[in-house]
Order: structure tokens, then C-alpha cells, then sequence
């Protein structure tokens, strides 16, 4: 009789707990709504609204809803365009190269020469001192440091190495990836340096204790703990570097091109269709590099 009576409540209980697991199912869905709401309005849907004017057809005086593949028809058979990518994907490279090269050595230094961690951070923020200007200020105040007349060819002048001015330090591709390793080479340090900070010492004690040199430490057990950072500061730098048109527009002196400033050109001729198509090609391009560095590192860990 006992056991009767318990199965009843038993099976009343049932339903409440299922009623609870299920509203404690959405709770993750209800807290993630705002940033999805966010992130749609702010980011997805001027995309997609990139994307429908792309193949809208366009005259010297406005645009014309249409579905048009010669935008892209345009874009993509021109070799003039084809140039200007390549020319920007060298900008990537070389800038990378040099980010990456300088950032690891620096944070590589702060995580392991410098023994306090007061002064790692005293360090770093000297390092992120600059960023308290705009880009284009420590941009432009290159010029006159790099000029005709300017610092550098003033004093190798005056010390006697050269007989007259350089030419090419300012207005040339050499300015424009100068410059652009100024403005970027802390987006490559902050994450190595994240990185890097993470390293059980205790693998470095180790591996000197197995009779590994400085350089098999370095190449064997840092570097490999470090590829995370690497392609954080990787995805930064070229995504970066992709879309700068100001630095190339200015330390080239107009004598050399970008995907972003051929956009920018577009837009100013109110062109904003062909740009569209540019920017889908351009965003279609980034997002392939970015799945080819995901592909190659797990930076999950980091994130």
C-alpha cells in the first residue's frame, strides 16, 4: 500500500524537474541574445548590405538596385586590380615578417629577461604609450624625419657617409611598410607576449636540465608554446595591413597602390558598387588567409 502511494509522487516529480532542466537549457541561449543582436545589427548586417550593392549597377549620378555580376566581371578581369592585390599581399608579407621578427624578440624579452613582474608591466605600458596619439599623427611624423632635408639625411649629410640627400626614404614603399611596422608591431607583441607569460617555467628548467642549449630551449620548447600568439598577432597584422589606405596614400607619396585605397578612390568618384564589389572580393580573400592560419595553429588555448 506504502509503495502505491509513493509511485504517484514519485511521477509528479518527474515533470517539474523536467520543466527546470529545460529552462535551465535556455539560460546560455537568453544570455547570448544581446551580443547576437549586437553583433547581427552592427557587423553582419552591413555586410550583407555590402554584399547586395555589389551587384547594383551605378551611372556618374546614382546607384540602381539590380543583380549585376559586372562589378565583379570588372574587378576581377582587370589586371590593374590584379596588381593592386598582389601589391597589397606584399605589403602583408613584408610588414608580417617584420611585426612578427621584432614583436617576438620584444616580447620574448619582457617574459623572460625582465624578473619582476612590476617592471614587465612598467615595460609594456612604455610600449603602448604611442597608441595614446592617432595613427595618423606617428604616421605623418615620420615625414620629417625621413625627408629631403629631414633628420636622418641631415646627419648622415653632415657626418660625410653620403654626398647628397636619399631619395627614396620618403615617398617610396620602403616609407609605407616603415611606417606600417610602426603602427602595427604591438598588435604582434601583446599576444606573443600573453603567450609567452603562460609557459611553465618549469619546461624551460627542464629542458636545461636534459642539456639543451639556449637555442634548442628557444626553438624546441618557446617557440612551438608560443605559435598561438604568433597567429593571434598574425590575424591582426594582415587584416590590419589589408585595409590601410592612409599610410599608402601618404608615405608613398600617391606613387603606390592598395585594395583599400583603390576602394577609397572609388567611393570619393561615387563609385560605391564597384567598391562593394571590392570589399566582398577583399573580405573573401582576408577570411581565406585567417581559415589558412586556423587551419595551421589551434589558438583555442588563447581565446
Amino acid at each position: 500500500m506504502t509503495v502505491a502511494l509513493d509511485r504517484p509522487a514519485t511521477a509528479a516529480v518527474k515533470p517539474v524537474r523536467r520543466r527546470r532542466s529545460s529552462v535551465a537549457g535556455l539560460v546560455p541561449y537568453l544570455q547570448a541574445t544581446p551580443l547576437a543582436l549586437i553583433l547581427g545589427a552592427f557587423l553582419l548586417l552591413p555586410i550583407l548590405m555590402i554584399a547586395v550593392v555589389s551587384f547594383w549597377d551605378y551611372d556618374f549620378a546614382a546607384m540602381y538596385p539590380d543583380v549585376l555580376t559586372t562589378n565583379y566581371a570588372d574587378t576581377l578581369g582587370s589586371w590593374v586590380t590584379w596588381k593592386t592585390y598582389l601589391n597589397t599581399l606584399k605589403y602583408a608579407a613584408i610588414v608580417w615578417a617584420l611585426t612578427l621578427f621584432i614583436g617576438f624578440w620584444v616580447a620574448y624579452f619582457l617574459a623572460f629577461h625582465v624578473r619582476t613582474t612590476a617592471m614587465q608591466m612598467v615595460l609594456f605600458l612604455v610600449c603602448t604609450v604611442p597608441f595614446l596619439t592617432s595613427n595618423i599623427i606617428r604616421m605623418i611624423s615620420w615625414i620629417p624625419v625621413l625627408g629631403r632635408n629631414g633628420l636622418v639625411n641631415s646627419t648622415l649629410v653632415e657626418i660625410g657617409l653620403i654626398p647628397k640627400p636619399i631619395e627614396w626614404l620618403l615617398y617610396s614603399e620602403f616609407a609605407v611598410v616603415l611606417a606600417m611596422v610602426h603602427l602595427y608591431t604591438l598588435f604582434m607583441v601583446t599576444p606573443i607576449f600573453n603567450t609567452l607569460m603562460r609557459i611553465d617555467k618549469s619546461l624551460i628548467e627542464a629542458a636545461r636540465d636534459a642539456g639543451a642549449s639556449g637555442w634548442q630551449v628557444l626553438w624546441n620548447v618557446i617557440i612551438p608554446l608560443a605559435k598561438p600568439g604568433m597567429a593571434i598577432g598574425t590575424i591582426f597584422v594582415v587584416t590590419l595591413v589589408m585595409a590601410d589606405f592612409s599610410t599608402v596614400q601618404v608615405m608613398s607619396g600617391g606613387q603606390s597602390a592598395s585594395v583599400a585605397l583603390m576602394m577609397k578612390n572609388q567611393m570619393s568618384l561615387l563609385q560605391y558598387p564597384a567598391a562593394a564589389a571590392n570589399a566582398v572580393v577583399l573580405l573573401v580573400l582576408v577570411l581565406l588567409m585567417v581559415a589558412g592560419i586556423l587551419r595551421i595553429v589551434d589558438i583555442r588555448k588563447e581565446l
